[in-house]
């Protein structure tokens, strides 16, 4: 796992001055390049990790960090095992015990288990998805999957995944895709039949500036909703406009303003608070929602 080998490369390194790739490469018993992406991955999440080239060169901390751990500060010592255990996504025995033998070295103890990410929802049907993308991604092996577009279409896509994404209540995975010669972002409730291929994938050129990818369903135009919504529906009101600052009235309901592309989930999205929602502005919209609880209303006569 991983996990487990980064934190077993900043154990090396506090035990000892320099190691060369090649020497940690033999030691967990992958390729140099590996090495150097886990390298890379430390210094990114905090660890004080950098490579010196040359004779006598190699992997190391900053000098003052190794050897005599007393110029090591308190704080300095929380930072590197904080840094590490943010690295945790998924909690194992062997995590643990590798954070353990830090604190250990550290001679300070420490808690462990300050960080849970569980990324599956509550009806745990995402797991798979997410343990395969996690090991496409940090194998850097080639994902194959069903993708459902948002009009029912389903396409074969075979993608090179980079991360895992939560963004407005969904989950993606970013990966470029083969199919599209480009980056993109897939939904994972619209993923089926995952495939982790035995492919490998290298490094891919990027533009700096790159943007970040917009699935195409939100490549629509966007509307500013104002709506009442009752005092039934207050749990409701945090839970989805948390960051809007409701304004709470006289009779306990609360008033939302919210701009947000205008599409059937934004129909739909009202429509779920039944009885307890009120929208204000603007007409169409209030015209629409008639016409849609007017259809629902023709199916139960």
């Amino acid at each position: 796992m991983q996990i487990n080998r980064l934190f077993e490369i900043v154990y090396v390194l506090l035990r000892q001055n320099t190691i060369t790739a090649g020497e940690l490469a033999g030691r967990f018993g992958v390729s140099c390049r590996t090495i150097y992406r886990d390298v890379d991955t430390l210094s990114l999440a905090g660890v004080p990790i950098y490579t010196e080239k040359g004779k006598g060169g190699g992997i190391r901390l900053l000098p003052g960090f190794v050897l005599d751990r007393s110029v090591l500060s308190e704080g300095e010592q929380n930072e590197i095992l904080t840094a590490l255990q943010g690295l945790v996504t998924v909690r194992s025995d062997e995590t643990d015990r590798v954070l353990r033998k830090l604190s250990d070295v550290f001679n300070m103890s420490t808690r462990t288990n300050w960080l849970e990410v569980d990324f599956t929802d509550w009806s745990f049907s995402n797991g798979g998805l997410f343990h395969g993308f996690k090991q496409a991604i940090l194998e850097r092996r080639v994902a194959e999957f069903d993708y459902y577009s948002t009009f029912g279409e389903m396409t074969r896509r075979s993608v090179e995944p980079a991360q895992l994404w939560f963004k407005h209540r969904s989950w993606y995975v970013r990966a470029f895709c083969r199919l599209r010669q480009d980056e993109r972002l897939f939904k994972l409730t619209r993923i089926r039949n995952l495939v982790i291929t035995d492919e490998f994938f290298g490094d891919r050129e990027l533009p700096e500036t790159q943007p970040l990818p917009v699935p195409s369903e939100h490549h629509k135009q966007n509307v500013t909703l104002k709506m009442r919504i009752a005092p039934e529906m207050a749990f409701r009101v945090f839970d989805e406009f948390g960051g809007e600052t409701p304004e709470k009235q006289p009779d306990g309901s609360y008033i939302v303003d919210i701009t947000w592309p205008e599409d059937d989930w934004v129909y739909g999205f009202i429509l779920s608070f039944g009885e307890f929602i009120e929208v204000l502005e603007p007409e169409h919209i209030k015209h629409i929602i008639r016409q849609k609880a007017e259809k629902i209303m023709g199916k139960y006569v």
